[in-house]
């Protein structure tokens, strides 16, 4: 996943301390004027690469081929990517600063006094100090969005992949680890504390994902909040095929027809991927409150087509793989 190697990013604090105490130590191991310039050359080495190694950990955000759309507008939902592009930009800014100090200072260096050339390298220093504080609050926000991003769950959208959706207890989950043949994997989106539910089956060789989205597509778009909104926006970029299960019976605790509302929503949000209705529980057909036109009609807990539902959801996905030798 793009986020989860982000390296901690130090403040400006601790980048002053660690360039300068390096920068003292060089400075022991030589003497008279060259010891000066390789103090200077230490301090500004350290706080340029320090800095540019901050802004190339992270992926630009200014190219698709970089951040894949679902991932930019996931990031987007809980950083504000314009703000976290800014403080990348500035950060760069000072990289480069730093050498352009270098590089005034350096010639001050040679050819002079000991005491003039200790006085050019303390000023080169308190101009490197200051570009890094100037700054501090940049380096906050990287380091606030990287420890944002870095636990996002583990989704790959270059997968095929099914997004389950309905309102709680109409057997989503059930679904979901049915289908996987083991215990979904759960983690939890900063937008929402019920966890993103997520498994993998194979047909024909090919590995799809199937996604449930508990906090998410679980109730009607008026109720979710900015961010929520945003994060199911991603969804679309991820989503191949739309499975909206119900449960007839009510036995969910919502009634029929608010279920179908939520269904005419997601059909309408993700009008360019099919969608299937889906009514779970057929097995207790005798308690269904209303005849539901359906596409498929299962029953998660007896596994009753259970499978029919996954071959459409793959069949509508028509998923071909590339192969490496077509052009």
């Amino acid at each position: 996943m793009i986020f989860e190697d982000l390296p901690t990013t130090p403040t400006s604090e601790e980048l002053i301390d660690k360039a300068f105490s390096r920068a003292a130590r060089a400075g022991k191991a030589k003497g008279g004027l060259e010891a000066q310039q390789s103090m200077l050359q230490t301090a500004a080495n350290i706080i340029s690469d320090n800095l540019e190694n901050v802004v190339t950990a992270w992926p630009d955000f200014a190219y698709e081929d970089d951040v894949h759309p679902f991932y930019y507008e996931i990031a987007d939902a809980i950083v504000d990517v314009d703000r976290l592009r800014q403080s990348l930009s500035e950060t760069m800014w000072a990289s480069r600063k730093a050498r352009e100090i270098h590089q005034e200072y350096q010639p001050k260096l040679r050819k002079t006094d000991i005491d003039t050339a200790r006085k050019h390298r303390k000023q080169a220093f308190a101009r490197l100090a200051d570009i890094v504080e100037q700054i501090d609050d940049e380096l906050l926000y990287i380091n606030e969005s990287r420890n944002d991003l870095r636990d996002l769950p583990e989704i790959n959208p270059d997968e095929p992949t099914i997004v389950v959706a309905g309102y709680p207890n109409v057997g989503k989950s059930s679904f979901v680890n049915d289908v996987t043949n083991a215990r979904g994997e759960t983690a939890s989106y900063p937008f929402t504390t019920k966890g993103i539910g997520l498994g993998h089956f194979e047909r024909d060789h090919i590995r799809y994902q199937i996604v449930d989205t508990p906090g998410l597509l679980d109730r009607p778009p008026q109720d979710r909040n900015e961010i929520e909104s945003q994060a199911v926006s991603a969804i679309e970029h991820l989503a191949d095929c739309m499975l909206v299960v119900l449960d007839p019976s009510g036995e969910c605790g919502y009634p029929i027809e608010s279920q179908l509302e939520l269904r005419d929503a997601i059909a309408a949000q993700f009008e360019d991927v099919p969608v299937f209705t889906v009514a779970n529980k057929v097995d207790r057909a005798e308690h269904w409150t209303a005849d539901v036109a359906a596409d498929y009609e299962m029953s998660v807990e007896t596994g009753e087509n259970v499978e029919t539902v996954l071959d459409a959801a793959v069949e509508a996905i028509g998923y071909e793989p590339e192969l490496p030798f077509e052009e």
